[in-house]
Order: C-alpha cells, then sequence, then structure tokens
C-alpha cells in the first residue's frame, strides 16, 4: 500500500506534467485520510489542479468558482510549505485564472508548476 507521502509526491510530479486530473486522483486518495488544516492544505491543491483543468476544458465559471475556492485555503498557507513554494503558486494561478478567464482570451497561457523547495524550509 502506498503511503501518503508517495502520493503526494506523485501528485506534484503529476500537476507539473500537466496531468491535473490525474494529480487530483492522487491527492485525493490522502485528503480523505487527513484532517485538519493539513486537509484544507490538500483540498486547496486538488482544487487549483480542478480550476486550471477547467479552464483548459473551456469551463470558465468552473474554473473561476474553483480558483476562488482553492484560495481560500492556500492564501493562509505559508509561502513555502511541505516542501512546495505555496506563495508562488498563488502568484501564478492568480495570473493563469486572470489570463484564461478573460472574455477576449484567444489561448491559454501555460499553467502553474510547483517549485519544489528545500524540506528544512517547512
Amino acid at each position: 500500500m502506498k503511503h501518503s507521502t508517495d502520493f503526494y509526491e506523485q501528485g506534484i510530479d503529476l500537476f507539473n506534467e500537466g496531468r491535473f486530473f490525474e494529480c487530483h486522483e492522487a491527492w485525493e486518495e490522502i485528503w480523505k485520510r487527513s484532517d485538519g488544516k493539513v486537509k484544507l492544505f490538500y483540498q486547496g491543491l486538488i482544487q487549483a489542479a480542478v480550476a486550471i483543468l477547467h479552464a483548459q476544458r473551456g469551463n470558465l465559471e468552473g474554473a473561476r468558482s474553483l480558483y476562488e475556492k482553492a484560495s481560500a485555503k492556500l492564501d493562509p498557507i505559508p509561502h513555502e510549505h511541505m516542501g512546495i513554494a505555496v506563495g508562488e503558486l498563488r502568484i501564478e494561478l492568480r495570473q493563469f485564472i486572470e489570463i484564461a478567464t478573460r472574455a477576449n482570451a484567444s489561448a491559454l497561457p501555460n499553467p502553474p508548476r510547483l517549485r519544489r523547495v528545500p524540506k528544512s524550509a517547512t
């Protein structure tokens, strides 16, 4: 059986490969078994991934809605948390959603990526 860290790391890799549905599935496995602030962190990551997926599929209202839910959970998280640069994700995700949901957007920007930081920085 996989450990939580395996699902977490797999989710990061899948996110960075642009496989947003698959990373959502990996993180959901650990989200279900979590509680408290950790559960909210995982839920924020899942919602961020699904927001990007909605934007890519042309569901701009869904993208906006999931982005707002993800932001509410990720905004209180420290800039670097659990081995990733959450602060950078917040900025890149906001920029991505702003461009993707413009009425006259002709093409989607590159989606955000999760930058790993040394574990000691978390």
